[in-house]
């Protein structure tokens, strides 16, 4: 069976996005350095088992548009934790609004405006 292990996303600073998701998640820094070229600057956060990839071009990323109709836009990055009620309180106590609370199969969730703007959905299966 195949799973997903990684997702690139280009962002601002890949490293104050990695420290932000470090600090919320417990996820730890799997790797971080030059990408190949000398293009840009990547930051590996996540698990053993999956990670985001965080890439800050050398020239710097400029801003897009609204994802939700873009094609290829990325929408949301979801993360699913085992306690929801204190990933909420992580979430808010780092200066995160959660939004758009729900209870529907298969599981309890919030969304927030993570770094860059870039949306997180927080779910709880238990």
């Amino acid at each position: 069976m195949a799973h997903l292990e990684h997702a690139n996303i280009t962002v601002r600073d890949a490293d104050a996005f990695a420290d932000t998701l470090c600090t919320l998640f417990d996820w730890r820094v799997r790797w971080s350095g030059a990408v190949l070229g000398g293009a840009g600057r990547s930051v590996h956060v996540g698990s053993d088992d999956s990670y985001l990839a965080l890439y800050t071009p050398k020239a710097g990323a400029g801003q897009g548009g609204d994802t939700y109709v873009t094609r290829g836009g990325l929408n949301h990055v979801g993360i699913v934790v085992d306690d929801l009620d204190a990933a909420e309180a992580r979430v808010s106590a780092a200066g995160f609004v959660p939004v758009n609370h729900a209870d529907y199969e298969p599981g309890r969730r919030f969304y927030f405006d993570g770094p860059e703007g870039i949306e997180i959905e927080v779910v709880a299966y238990a």
